[in-house]
């Protein structure tokens, strides 16, 4: 594991390669500890073929974010299209806690009604008890059990977009946080078969659908880094044979070159308000860690060492970065106040702790733990100090946090190749992400865009 691997990259062209998933998520660990859930395939009141996809999509959403699992469509007692048809005995005596129903109609020019209800099945049978009947014995129960319900217009192309809104919907009515399926990861593509363009940055939906390929190189490419409002990457390029960092608008392709000094030009990080990059310069000697200034191009030194300090992170808040630095010996993450320059330490445990990023929630420390000669992806509480190893795997790296802090991607290997790994923020669901063609690795996620 060498210190200087968060190096990016990105460019030119916007060509989108499809809507195919280039990433297969394979779930390894942990749907067994996950709420029970349904999503009902959508009933399709009109003529001819039923537009597909729509609920596979919230069912692989909310079964990817590792605390649901949605039930087997074969397994369903029944398949309600609205609240009112739903049998909550059936779905209470199978363990389901919440479902969602919902139908697909066609409206004008191609376009379509989509509608679903969000129904709290725990809930509907508590207030069963309470309905009232009316004449003719028919049983009226209240809305309380009804989480959700919306109807929208949308083509055939949105589909998959609005079954991730749905997911989100479903994610934070349940859970209390807000959902990150229409989040998109940044990452990078090796192929080793195609020597004059073996490095290929790519952005896709976090779910490896919908792959853009942002730029080819001969020369590596690593660490892109996403822009607050989700328009632009920063990165590293070494298409002109030396290290220097750029700035590119993703939507109107245009890009800048934000540094190109002597020596090393790493690992740009966004600060929270988007007016600034934290990066490494080696130009005054060592690596160091600097600001700089979007707008104005101001540089501001913020730690001076004999040892190297790189990989910075800003703190949620914006006041502090911290970093990874072997000034005790060997790399250990630390925190600076970009105020009054204190210096903190903040990893003890293990042989060595790098990679360092702090939680959206301020309440955690994600990194890289090396322990026993193997590197894992691991969290400590910033408060009480304590460690947790999240993955089993020898050699993860890059970690990066999902906007919710509820997931964190990162690089590792699987059968001796370079793959992406998702593992929840307690440790209880692990996923893969391998790549069909060649190899991926420093995985970026997204801030939320929509």
């Amino acid at each position: 594991m060498k210190l200087f691997t968060k190096i990016s990259v990105l460019c030119l062209a916007l060509t989108s390669l499809g809507a195919s998933a280039a990433l297969d998520i394979i779930i390894t660990e942990g749907i067994d500890s996950a709420r029970p859930v349904a999503i009902v395939p959508f009933k399709w009141l009109g003529e001819g073929k039923k537009p597909h996809g729509l609920t596979d999509v919230v069912s692989n959403d909310l079964r990817f974010s590792g605390r649901f699992s949605p039930r087997a469509v074969f397994s369903m007692p029944q398949t309600p299209s609205t609240a009112s048809e739903v049998d909550f005995q059936a779905w209470s005596d199978q363990g389901i806690e919440a479902m969602v129903v919902g139908t697909i109609k066609p409206y004008i020019n191609g376009r379509y009604i989509v509608g679903f209800q969000l129904i709290d099945v725990l809930r509907a049978q508590i207030t069963k008890g309470q309905a009232k009947i009316l004449k003719g014995g028919q049983l009226v129960l209240s809305n309380d059990h009804i989480l959700d319900a919306r109807e929208t217009v949308i083509s055939a192309k949105e589909f998959r977009q609005y079954g991730h809104r749905i997911s989100d919907i479903v994610y934070e009515k349940l859970t209390g946080d807000r959902g990150a399926f229409r989040t998109k990861i940044a990452y990078v593509l090796v192929n080793r078969k195609k020597p004059e363009f073996k490095y290929r940055l790519m952005i896709s939906d976090y779910d490896g659908f919908n792959e853009v390929e942002i730029l080819r190189s001969r020369q590596p490419l690593m660490s892109p880094n996403w822009s607050p409002d989700g328009t632009k990457l920063a990165y590293v390029s070494f298409e002109n044979e030396r290290a220097q960092i750029f700035v590119q608008d993703i939507y109107t392709k245009k890009r800048e070159k934000m540094s190109s000094y002597r020596g090393i030009n790493s690992a740009p990080q966004w600060s929270p308000d988007g007016k600034t990059l934290a990066i490494v310069l080696s130009k005054d000697g060592n690596p160091d860690l600097y600001t700089l200034d979007i707008a104005t191009r101001e540089l501001t030194r913020i730690t001076k060492n004999r040892a190297i300090d790189t990989e910075p992170s800003w703190s949620p808040d914006g006041k502090s970065l911290v970093f990874t630095s072997e000034r005790g010996g060997k790399p250990q993450i630390y925190r600076v106040n970009l105020e009054s320059r204190r210096i903190n330490r903040l990893t003890f445990d293990g042989e060595m702790n790098l990679g360092g990023s702090i939680t959206p929630k301020n309440d955690h420390l994600v990194m890289v733990n090396r322990s026993r000669g193997k590197y894992h992806i691991a969290k400590q509480d910033l408060k009480s100090g304590n460690i947790q190893v999240l993955t089993k795997t020898r050699l993860d790296e890059s970690p990066s946090i999902a906007p919710n802090g509820s997931m964190i991607i990162y690089g590792t290997m699987h059968r001796g190749q370079q793959v992406l790994g998702l593992v929840s923020i307690d440790g209880r669901f692990k996923a893969r992400l391998p790549v069909r063609d060649g190899e991926v690795r420093a995985p970026a996620w997204s801030p939320f865009i929509y």
